[in-house]
């Protein structure tokens, strides 16, 4: 008897994926849409990273950045410097120094910014000290505070000075903290390392501030 012949289908399509190529596909797209969402965040940065004067601002917030023994750091420097560059030209600002006092830091920021300001012509009489603040939406919401117990009028006339990569997330915090639309003044960052880093690290601190500093109740 004749044994009767198999017949073998033919598949034309591809093979199943294996579980170790789709786990790396998947590893591959999440860290390329965690790129692409870095790349859109530091772009939203970037683009905020300049001066912007609405009206004629007459009170002016400093934002702290680290002290040290020998006096302000790198970053803290330019940006008093870039309030003293604007203060020579409208001396009859209210000044704010904002920032409390972290870690093996010898005083409070707010002290260590007014005796800086000070020292450079800046009368005492016309610096406030804010000196409680531990982090930017606090430094504005205490600043608001403290303008407001000294009797200052303020609204629609603050002018807040940070580096140049704080300010997409200042704009944002000043108005969840009901200062409203600020002006802003943005200091360069001199030193090369610390710009490298602040420009990693602020893309991260602008999605936790948007997420989850939410208004400052004082």
């Amino acid at each position: 008897m004749m044994k009767e012949k198999k017949e073998y289908k033919s598949y034309q399509g591809k093979r199943p994926m294996s579980r170790g190529k789709k786990l790396l596909t998947a590893l591959l797209a999440l860290i390329l849409t965690g790129v692409l969402a870095f790349g859109i965040l530091l772009g939203v940065v970037l683009a905020g990273g300049h001066d912007e004067i609405h009206g004629d601002p007459t009170v002016m917030i400093i934002l702290g950045c680290q002290l040290r023994e020998d006096g302000p750091s790198v970053l803290l420097q330019d940006r008093l410097e870039e309030a003293l560059d604007y203060l020579a030209d409208h001396p009859d600002m209210t000044v704010v120094v904002s920032g409390g006092q972290g870690p093996g830091e010898p005083t409070t920021e707010a002290r260590g910014m007014a005796d800086y300001l000070i020292v450079h012509g800046v009368p005492e009489d016309q610096i406030l000290l804010e000196d409680q603040s531990r982090n930017t939406s606090q430094n504005l919401a205490y600043s608001k505070q403290l303008l407001e117990e000294s009797k200052v009028d303020w609204e629609g006339r603050v002018l807040v000075v940070s580096n140049g990569f704080h300010l997409s997330r200042i704009r944002l915090l000043a108005r969840r903290q009901g200062l409203g639309e600020v002006s802003t003044l943005a200091a360069p960052t001199s030193d090369f390392a610390a710009r490298v880093e602040m420009y990693i690290r602020e893309p991260q601190a602008l999605v936790k501030s948007f997420l989850f500093d939410t208004q400052f109740a004082v």
